[in-house]
Formats: structure tokens, sequence, C-alpha cells
């Protein structure tokens, strides 16, 4: 891996998610969203996690993307002009907490971590006799994973009907 290509990506990131927290036009703000959810994918296909990377460029990069747009355009494009600190500071704390979860994970590529050594040799063994899948990524995405699999399509699901209620019409045409 290179991982000075992962800092840029990730340079880049960060400017796109600060530029958006400091933009006062809100269709800027979505762009530079839309931009972020575009590196995030390209270092998630740096990482390997091209399964991950799929899902972020169409979830995070695309879809929210082209709804956060249309919300802007049958809204308006100026928000308010002050940093709200709760927010901010909800955020701060929750990034804190997963990067002090994640000190003590197993390096990443460890042929000694838990899932290395227990998971995947179950899988590779057992995964086609269990699921009768010849793929082995959908066989555990589909068969190993499906609560998973299913809660993040209910994610999606709840997340498309909410903007679809926030845009909704009335009768006469106007916004509700």
């Amino acid at each position: 891996m290179v991982w000075q290509l992962d800092v840029v990506l990730l340079a880049f990131a960060v400017t796109c998610a600060a530029g958006a927290v400091a933009a006062r036009d809100l269709l800027a703000s979505v762009i530079l969203l839309g931009a972020f959810g575009l590196f995030m994918c390209l270092l998630w296909v740096e990482m390997g996690a091209v399964d991950v990377a799929f899902t972020e460029a169409a979830v995070g990069a695309g879809i929210t993307t082209v709804f956060f747009v249309v919300t802007v355009f049958k809204t308006g494009r100026t928000g308010r002009k002050r940093l709200r600190v709760l927010p901010l500071a909800a955020t701060v704390l929750t990034g804190l907490l997963l990067y002090a979860g994640s000190l003590d994970m197993p390096p990443t590529g460890d042929p000694e971590s838990p899932p290395s050594v227990r998971v995947s040799p179950r899988y590779i063994e057992r995964g086609y006799a269990e699921t009768n899948v010849p793929n082995m990524v959908t066989a555990v995405l589909a068969d190993y994973r499906s609560f998973d699999t299913l809660g993040e399509v209910t994610v999606i699901f709840t997340a498309t009907m909410a903007v679809m209620v926030i845009l909704r019409r009335n009768d006469d045409g106007r916004p509700t």
C-alpha cells in the first residue's frame, strides 16, 4: 500500500469536510460533501475494501448528493450564519470515541488477528457447502451477514422515505 497516497486522499477528504462546514451557501456545502464521499470512496478502494467503496460511491457520493441538491433547490440556498456548538461538540466527541475504540484493533493485514485465524478459514473451507453460492463475497454478504445487509438496506429505505416526506408537495403544488 502506498501510504503517501492515503495521506493525500485523507487530506482532500478532510479539506472537503471542513469546507462543507464552513461554506455559507448550502449548495456549495452539498457539492463539497459529494466530493468528500468521492475521496472516501477512493480511500476505501486504496485500502482494499471494494464493497465499502462501492457503497460509499453509490450512497455517500451518489444518491445522497442528489437528494441534498434537490432539497436545497426546493428549500433555498442560504442557511444559518452561525456555527452550532452542540452538534460540533457531539461530532468531535464521537470521533474521539471512535478513534479510542480503534486503538485496540489489530493492525490491518495482521495474519494472527482473530478474523484471519478463525473466521476467514471457516468461510473459505465451508462457505460453498453451507451456502451453495460460488462467489465467496456474495456468500458472506447474503448469507453470513444477511442481517447486517438487511440493516443497511433498511437504513437506505428509511432515508429515502424521509427525503420523500420532506420534499412532498400539497395538491396545489406548494411544498408542505
